[in-house]
């Protein structure tokens, strides 16, 4: 292992929020505009990205099911960028340390001695919660919130044990969520649990869908960005709360109407 810091340049791991370019931290902001160069991800927004436009951009974008830049291929860079600048800014979506593929991206600098800076970001469940106005947790209803994702390693098994929780957030849902309500279902949820779905969470073209678990059982309309999927009592509307009704969740509603009456 190379000396700490020895001939390299510092590389900053920085969330870069939800998505809105006005929910990244001020320290994140800071520092994105003094970066020599950013390697962002493919969920980063071009209002973000002229936050930085002093600085060159290398895309290195992971989505599910479209071409991306392989794991190894991405720290590699990283080493590489650190041999060259100064400062060297990975941009990640909402936070680094959550699903973001920290831990690799740790390994590889460490192994090299190159110093690491971690700046957290605010990650896309708490935006979410806060776009929905439906708090994950509620006294005397949920005290416990679990975060998940259905993505596995190659030598995991694909349907890995779901959280056992009270609110349960599944990131990366939209092709998953079905199967998570199924599952649900057969372990003995209620049908009516409250589900809220939130597509292009704090964007313009932000969409939020509120059903229930057996209707998220029937699977999803296909999305145009990345999907939350929030699942738990503590997201059952409150008596008196004003919603935002979209008009493909209004048809949803009448074909799932439709389909109950056949």
């Amino acid at each position: 292992m190379a000396a700490v810091g020895a001939a390299f340049g510092k590389v900053y791991l920085i969330g870069a929020g939800p998505g809105a370019a006005d929910l990244i931290t001020v320290r994140g902001a800071r520092l994105l505009a003094q970066a020599e160069v950013v390697l962002y991800d493919a969920l980063v927004t071009p209002e973000m990205l002229a936050l930085c436009a002093q600085a060159e951009l290398i895309p290195v974008g992971k989505r599910s099911g479209q071409r991306s830049t392989a794991q190894e291929a991405i720290n590699r860079l990283l080493v590489e960028c650190a041999h060259k600048y100064k400062m060297v800014v990975r941009l990640k979506g909402g936070d680094p340390m959550l699903f973001g593929r920290a831990d690799e991206e740790l390994r590889a600098l460490e192994l090299e001695g190159i110093e690491v800076d971690i700046v957290p970001g605010i990650t896309t469940a708490v935006a979410a919660a806060a776009a929905t106005k439906q708090p994950l947790t509620k006294r005397g209803v949920a005290r416990s919130v679990a975060f998940f994702t259905s993505s596995t390693a190659p030598d995991q098994p694909d349907h890995p044990a779901l959280p056992h929780t009270d609110t349960m957030i599944q990131y990366m849902g939209g092709r998953e969520a079905a199967a998570t309500a199924e599952r649900l279902l057969a372990q003995g949820r209620s049908m009516d649990t409250p589900v809220v779905v939130v597509e292009n969470c704090s964007r313009v073209d932000e969409r939020i869908e509120r059903l229930t678990l057996a209707d998220l059982a029937r699977g999803l309309h296909a999305a145009h960005g990345p999907v939350l999927v929030m699942i738990g009592e503590a997201l059952r509307l409150r008596e008196h709360q004003e919603i935002r009704q979209d008009a493909e969740q209004d048809a949803r509603q009448q074909d799932n109407a439709a389909s109950r009456r056949a």
